[in-house]
């Protein structure tokens, strides 16, 4: 289904650590408004979307929220190469240090494990859809506040390249969002589920 090309989305090379950071950052990976939580929403979405357009839609966004988990992934991952203990404990990376080394494990910056309770699939196309361009500004924010938080440039570019492409992907729902309630009744759009309730 899919051609994997070694390369990252875009390219990210930090030349200073800073574990201060990438316990931040590490919230865009498996926090509540984080990549895996986007990707695994849409990629699971998709299966109930009765409309082959906008089932594409969340195909092609859910995968390149995949290779945004990998961006950050990348990024905390250069922000803690080759701490020294001292750096780990000045930097309050201790904690996370504790359990995972510099290993990337998805958490927020609070520390909360990632949970599929943190996304939503209900099977109703304006549902899933509204929660989408939800999600998509969440990230956003996220991303805003990251960027507030940062001035290595190094760090700065790819988060900001990543805020973008959240503004793209709400711009994009906001299209399959129309495009379904084209196809329903305007007077009465909530009124049934056309996944489940007009099957033939």
């Amino acid at each position: 289904m899919w051609n994997y090309e070694k390369r990252l989305e875009y390219p990210i090379k930090i030349k200073q650590n800073n574990p201060e950071l990438a316990k931040v950052i590490i919230s865009q990976y498996g926090g509540p408004n984080g990549e895996i939580g986007a990707s695994m929403r849409y990629l699971s979405q998709r299966f109930a979307m009765p409309y082959k357009e906008v089932c594409g839609v969340l195909t092609d966004i859910g995968t390149e929220e995949l290779a945004h988990l990998e961006m950050v992934a990348t990024i905390v991952h250069q922000l803690t190469s080759n701490l020294t203990p001292e750096q780990i404990v000045a930097g309050g990376f201790d904690q996370y240090y504790v359990d995972h080394t510099t290993g990337i494990w998805p958490q927020a910056a609070s520390g909360e494990p990632f949970s599929a309770s943190m996304f939503q699939s209900v099977g109703d196309p304006i549902t899933d859809l509204s929660e989408d361009l939800a999600a998509e500004q969440k990230a956003r924010t996220t991303y805003d506040n990251l960027l507030r938080l940062i001035k290595d440039p190094d760090v700065r570019d790819p988060i900001a390249f990543l805020r973008q492409r959240e503004i793209v992907h709400f711009q994009r729902f906001g299209e399959a969002l129309r495009r379904v309630q084209e196809r329903l009744d305007s007077k009465n759009f909530y009124a049934f589920n056309p996944a489940f309730d007009c099957k033939s």
